[in-house]
């Protein structure tokens, strides 16, 4: 699974096309916790990440939803600058 960015202990990767499903969507990883979250609404629809992380990650997707949906559909996948 390739590695999208990494920003404030929170690493953002999306799995291979071939292992994975719709809807288009991107994971969140921190210390113990996990996100799946939709793009390109941001809107984690499973998984435990705190509030405080959630509008991290959903300000991510906000920055690069047209990054991130091009990545799903072409499997090229690149490193994204950090959010602030």
């Amino acid at each position: 699974m390739p590695v999208i960015s990494r920003f404030q202990g929170v690493v953002i990767k999306m799995y291979l096309r071939q292992k994975e499903h719709n809807p288009p969507h991107i994971h969140a990883i921190s210390e113990d916790c996990v996100g799946m979250f939709s793009l390109p609404d941001g809107i984690m629809f499973e998984g435990d990440l705190d509030s405080k992380k959630q509008k991290m990650v959903k300000k991510f997707i906000n920055t690069y939803g047209s990054e991130l949906l091009r990545m799903w559909e072409t499997q090229q996948f690149q490193y994204l600058s950090p959010i602030e």
